[in-house]
């Protein structure tokens, strides 16, 4: 019988001595013949069927474990279970990259958004589209506390978005909704906390945002919000224009750049509104 050293079976089968030893230890391929005399490994050609069959197990996702658990039951119903779960695996990794994908794009645009953005306590008119988001009330008046406390409500957001199974991708440029009644009252009351998800998520608390023309106006600050919102009502009652719908702080773009440990951002702050004939001339 033609039996070949461990560093010829690996050659011929493209792999290493260690992963050959690797499997011997696990009990998945053990040498057809060991030298008594000065230990040295040697297979049978005919196990390379064996190897074969490793590595086409391993390409379709199975662990080492499974393989050689497998090997040990020889049963196709267990082979089946573990297939089927693989194949699970891999629909559940195909939506994570997706939504990675997704996310990419968003971060792109709202880069591309932030480069093309007018400077801060710029007023605009402009039709925003549809968005859908992630939303969740923490009963919790942001105007009231600092930087502080939106921090730490950031934290609970978080923690209601695993709760809510939301992929943690989507934890990015959170932004915040006012209830038009507060803008009316002039009582600046903030509590609701979001984040924009893609139009086929499906999941919890997720709320749809028709496409309007907004008022919107910039700002490279949290801490100016209260300013500008007063900024933006000043205009609004200036051209006589009517606020349909709630107020929305979104974040354009959150920069990897710190100052003071604080977050780096630019926001853009929006007011939906209506034109009225007599004043739609005015701008």
């Amino acid at each position: 019988m033609n039996l070949l050293s461990i560093g010829k079976m690996a050659k011929l089968n493209n792999i290493s001595e260690q992963t050959l030893r690797i499997y011997d230890r696990m009990g998945l391929l053990k040498p057809f013949y060991i030298d008594s005399e000065n230990g040295y490994r040697y297979y049978n050609i005919k196990q390379c069927a064996i190897i074969d069959m490793i590595q086409y197990m391993k390409q379709l996702g199975m662990t080492l474990k499974e393989i050689k658990k497998q090997f040990e039951k020889k049963e196709l119903s267990l082979l089946k279970n573990m297939l089927l779960k693989q194949s699970q695996r891999i629909d559940d990794e195909i939506d994570n990259l997706k939504h990675q994908k997704m996310a990419l794009n968003r971060t792109l645009e709202s880069l591309e958004h932030f480069e093309k953005c007018p400077p801060p306590s710029t007023i605009t008119i402009e039709y925003i589209g549809e968005r859908y988001l992630y939303s969740h009330d923490t009963a919790v008046n942001f105007y009231d506390y600092g930087i502080e406390m939106y921090e730490e409500l950031l934290r609970r957001f978080k923690a209601q978005m695993l709760s809510d199974s939301l992929p943690m991708i989507y934890f990015c440029n959170a932004g915040t909704i006012m209830k038009k009644e507060m803008l009316y009252e002039g009582n600046l009351h903030s509590s609701e906390i979001f984040v924009q998800v893609d139009k086929d998520f499906k999941g919890k608390n997720i709320k749809t945002i028709p496409g309007n023309l907004y008022l919107c106006i910039y700002g490279d600050s949290f801490d100016k919000e209260i300013s500008l919102i007063h900024n933006m009502l000043d205009e609004i009652n200036c051209k006589g224009y009517e606020i349909i719908g709630d107020y929305i702080c979104e974040v354009i773009a959150e920069m990897p750049m710190f100052d003071n440990t604080q977050r780096g951002m630019y926001i853009k702050l929006q007011i939906p509104i209506k034109m009225h004939n007599n004043n739609s001339n005015q701008n």
